[in-house]
């Protein structure tokens, strides 16, 4: 394993947060994701059900997770059941999780192997009142393809049609909303090394280079420190192009006087970080570049001052909207008659700032949480405003990582290049 994985303490503590909110008499059920085909024999690399590594730290395909408090034996109250290893496994796929350090993982002291699951699951349902299933309830999920999850779902629901179903995700997206002081430093340790990255591609992009080498940079120093790579598909966009906000060929050459944007974030033992700069090719801001720029620098730390626990992200983002407005009618992109004349649903700002300026972020990019729910300390967000003026092919987004105090925030990005004399000296040291 590439990462420091965290210790078991923490999924002990995830666990008993989780138990608080189950009805009497309820049991759980937890699935890990699928390995993914892609074409022949090939396979997607594993990545684990993010609700699942919550509450275990178990990063193996095949795993299931029951989670029964009111379970009349002791030892049935937490069972993981994972993939039995081989010597035959060990030769062709690596080692899997022996029984002894899947309990030195999750602190859950039954283990089991998966192909006993049927067998023990059938008693413990002659004890359980409701079951709780998961699903990816995200209200941006595309759900097209049948998962484990979604498979299990439809088995358990067919094969004991008479019990109680409840949900579990409504409870996953209220506890995952607030971390916990070791997922916060997993989460900065993926934004120390993302910062490795953009002071390496500071010293690297020139003229003529192509925006798929200035990835290659990036993606280079992501797996020197340790990361899997990407957090999620990497934006890397020369002038013109970074005026499409979900731009990812990044096969154009950076052209003298035009701006780069990238959007990049790498992931750490399953945690993500997420961070936007927008950087002149040739080392130095144009007038007009540093105007829109110091803008949207602005609009970036009012919104800042104002993501405080007590708000909600709705409330937020309407504030910020009227920041974004007046910044464009400092710039003349807007005027007086542009709002007074604004649709209410659609307002003129979104010609110019089409996008939200901030999600949860965690173990997803865009992470689990509910927006009507006040902002609290421990959550964490990015801050990411931007403005795209695609008549002049200018796009300028910046974006950090903060975690929310008692008091106001904490920058995970603190120490990454942001100011416009700090990226100049970088790149022209």
């Amino acid at each position: 394993m590439k990462y420091q994985q965290l210790p078991k303490e923490l999924y002990i503590r995830n666990r008993q947060k989780f138990i608080k909110h189950l009805k009497p008499k309820s049991m759980a059920v937890f699935t890990s994701n699928d390995i993914m085909p892609t074409n022949a024999d090939g396979t997607m690399p594993f990545r684990q059900n993010n609700d699942l590594f919550y509450l275990s730290g178990v990063d193996q395909e095949e795993t299931m997770l029951v989670i029964f408090p009111d379970a009349h034996h002791e030892h049935q109250r937490e069972i993981l059941f994972v993939r039995e290893t081989s010597p035959e496994i060990a030769i062709w796929e690596g080692e899997k999780l022996t029984r002894e350090e899947a309990i030195e993982v999750t602190g859950i002291k039954n283990i089991q192997w998966t192909d006993s699951f049927d067998k023990a699951f059938q008693s413990l349902m002659g004890e359980a009142q409701n079951v709780y299933l998961n699903s990816n309830e995200h209200t941006r999920a595309v759900l097209e393809v049948e998962t484990r999850e979604m498979r299990f779902s439809k088995w358990c629901r067919s094969t004991y049609a008479h019990h109680n179903y409840e949900r579990s995700a409504p409870i996953m997206h209220k506890l995952r909303a607030v971390k916990e002081p070791e997922e916060i430093e997993q989460m900065q340790n993926a934004c120390n090394i993302t910062g490795k990255a953009i002071d390496r591609v500071l010293k690297f992009i020139k003229p003529g280079v192509m925006e798929y080498e200035i990835e290659a940079e990036v993606s280079h120093e992501f797996q020197i420190n340790g990361s899997r790579g990407f957090a999620y598909t990497p934006i890397v966009a020369g002038g013109k192009n970074a005026c499409a906000l979900h731009y990812i060929e990044n096969d154009k050459p950076v052209r003298d006087g035009d701006l780069i944007l990238m959007d990049v974030g790498c992931e750490y033992g399953n945690y993500a970080s997420d961070l936007t700069r927008s950087i002149p090719v040739n080392g130095r801001y144009s007038d007009r570049q540093k105007a829109v720029y110091n803008a949207v620098r602005k609009v970036m730390k009012d919104s800042i001052d104002i993501l405080r626990p007590g708000t909600t992200l709705y409330e937020y983002h309407k504030e910020v909207g009227r920041m974004m407005t007046s910044a464009l009618i400092d710039l003349k992109l807007l005027d007086k008659k542009d709002v007074d004349n604004q649709d209410p649903a659609n307002p003129a700002y979104k010609k110019y700032f089409m996008h939200g300026t901030s999600h949860h972020i965690g173990l997803d990019v865009h992470d689990v949480g509910h927006w009507s729910d006040p902002v609290q300390p421990g959550n964490v967000f990015t801050v990411e405003p931007g403005i795209y003026i695609r008549e002049e092919g200018l796009g300028i987004r910046i974006e950090n990582d903060l975690v929310v105090t008692e008091d106001g925030h904490r920058d995970l990005m603190g120490h990454i290049p942001i100011e416009i004399e700090e990226i100049e000296d970088v790149m022209n040291s």
